[in-house]
């Protein structure tokens, strides 16, 4: 069995995933559409590749994610796949949606409106049940809540989470069988230990902050993680393409230090013989607490080549060069 769909147990025992999922934003239209074969093609791909663990969320293209995910699943069989999608914003008709809103090219006809309530996650849920087109949902990730994505507004969505009963709703769905794992779908690590303090989390969705750009989680959450049995999905493991040579960082156009900081992996990597983006995926699955990393794939080629680069094998001289060059953390664990 080859690295990227080997599975891993989390430690609650509900589910196990591929090492290497498959993350669906791009089915949405991200920065610019799709073929309208891409979504179909890239499920296929992943499937013939072994890979049976695929996210989306209601936010991705304003539904069409969701819509397009579901038909491309619709005839593979349901016990064999593990489907995550989020919760924390209800999708409202508006007919005066625009192409390029919130970086999506042809997003549907809905507006995005925060709500975290109790209400607000059963309606999500239960609206992601209908544009996938499934009874249940495996992982169920609450979306986007923490400081760096409402500032001053935080505080009103956590009350809607701790108060409201957001939370409450979420391990009610657990208990009820709807859903088999529950925790946050965040770029922030600051909020999963806040949320892992208010009620037993099985595993979160974690982007962009356990990289090889990026180790400021690792003593905070992830060691805590490992020790607390709180599984980490990684997702964005290039930081939003820095890592594989788009000039993206977190959504946006990379600053000159982050780009600087990029050659040098880069150049270190080169040394080594490696392509940066190999380096990128397997490095965060060597810590204990990471059981997947999530890249997304626009097209069957894209998916095809990242499970390329994840196979392929690396010297462990390359880690030494990189902690010795001080690009990675000291104390992170490396793959072997």
């Amino acid at each position: 069995m080859t690295r990227g769909h080997a599975r891993r147990l989390l430690p609650n025992g509900r589910l196990s995933l591929s090492a290497f999922g498959v993350g669906c934003s791009q089915f949405g239209g991200l920065y610019r559409a799709n073929r309208p074969t891409d979504p179909a093609e890239v499920v296929g791909a992943a499937w013939e590749a072994g890979l049976r663990y695929f996210d989306t969320a209601p936010f991705y293209g304003y539904g069409l994610s969701e819509h397009l995910l579901g038909a491309a699943l619709r005839e593979r069989p349901r016990q064999e796949l593990v489907l995550s999608t989020k919760v924390g914003r209800l999708l409202r008709p508006d007919a005066g949606v625009a192409a390029g809103e919130d970086g999506w090219a042809t997003p549907l006809p809905f507006r995005p409106v925060y709500d975290y309530s109790y209400a607000g996650v059963m309606r999500s849920f239960e609206d992601s049940l209908q544009r996938l087109g499934v009874s249940r949902i495996d992982m169920l990730f609450v979306h986007d809540i923490g400081r760096m994505t409402h500032g001053d507004r935080h505080a009103l969505h956590w009350n809607a989470l701790t108060r409201d009963g957001g939370f409450r709703a979420l391990t009610e769905l657990r208990a009820s069988g709807q859903v088999s794992s529950i925790g946050l779908g965040v770029n922030e690590w600051e909020v999963v230990l806040d949320a892992m303090n208010e009620l037993d989390l099985d595993c979160s969705l974690l982007a962009g902050r356990y990289t090889l750009l990026d180790q400021t989680s690792l003593g905070p959450l992830l060691d805590t993680c490992a020790r607390r049995g709180h599984a980490i999905v990684l997702g964005a493991p290039f930081n939003s393409g820095v890592l594989a040579g788009t000039g993206r960082f977190d959504y946006t156009a990379a600053s000159a230090s982050v780009l600087a900081r990029a050659a040098a992996l880069a150049e270190a990597c080169r040394a080594f013989e490696v392509p940066l983006p190999a380096a990128a995926l397997q490095f965060p699955l060597a810590h204990p607490a990471v059981v997947c990393v999530l890249p997304g794939a626009r097209t069957a080629a894209q998916l095809r080549q990242n499970l390329d680069w994840l196979e392929l094998p690396l010297p462990p001289e390359l880690w030494q060069a990189l902690r010795e060059r001080g690009l990675i953390d000291a104390a992170a664990p490396v793959p072997c």
